[in-house]
C-alpha cells in the first residue's frame, strides 16, 4: 500500500510539472499608432510576420528597427522572442512580447509551454498564439482606449 502511495505522490508532483503558463501585463491606454518593433533576426521569421499581421489587424502601422535600434527611437517601441522546440512535431514553446514607452516597459506577454512535457496542449498554432497574445497586449487597439465593460441599465 506504501509502494502504491509513494508512486502516486510521485506521479502528481511530475504531473504538476507539466504546465503551460500565460501572462499578459496590457498596455493600458495607448494614443498612438505606430508601434516600432525591433527585429530579431534569431528568431524564426514567422513569428514576426504574425505579430506585424495582427498589430496592423489591430490598427497599427509598424515600423521594424535593426536589431541594433535603441528603445528610445521611437514612441512606443516593441522587442520579442521564441523558442521552438521539437516533440513529435515543432512546436513553439515560448514566446514573449514586450512593449516600452519611451525605453520604459508598459506592457509584457508571455506563453510557456517549456513544461508542458506531457500536455498535448502544447501544439499549438503559433500564428493563432501570437494573435491571441497581441489581442490582449493591445486591448483598446491603436490610438484607442481599451473597451469599457458594458454598463448596466
Amino acid at each position: 500500500m506504501k509502494f502504491i502511495t509513494i508512486i502516486g505522490t510521485g506521479l502528481a508532483f511530475t504531473l504538476s510539472g507539466c504546465a503551460i503558463h500565460q501572462n499578459v501585463k496590457p498596455v493600458g491606454n495607448l494614443d498612438q499608432k505606430q508601434v516600432c518593433v525591433i527585429e530579431n533576426p534569431s528568431i524564426r521569421s514567422g513569428f514576426l510576420d504574425a505579430y506585424v499581421r495582427s498589430l496592423n489587424a489591430k490598427g497599427y502601422q509598424v515600423r521594424k528597427l535593426p536589431l541594433s535600434a535603441s528603445l528610445v527611437e521611437c514612441n512606443i517601441t516593441s522587442t520579442y522572442t521564441a523558442h521552438w522546440r521539437w516533440d513529435l512535431a515543432l512546436y513553439m514553446a515560448y514566446a514573449e512580447i514586450k512593449v516600452y514607452n519611451v525605453g520604459k516597459p508598459i506592457g509584457e506577454a508571455k506563453y510557456d509551454a517549456t513544461r508542458g512535457m506531457g500536455s498535448m496542449n502544447k501544439f499549438i498554432d503559433a500564428d493563432k498564439k501570437i494573435s491571441e497574445l497581441v489581442d490582449q497586449l493591445f486591448p483598446g487597439g491603436a490610438g484607442l482606449a481599451p473597451a469599457a465593460p458594458p454598463k448596466d441599465r
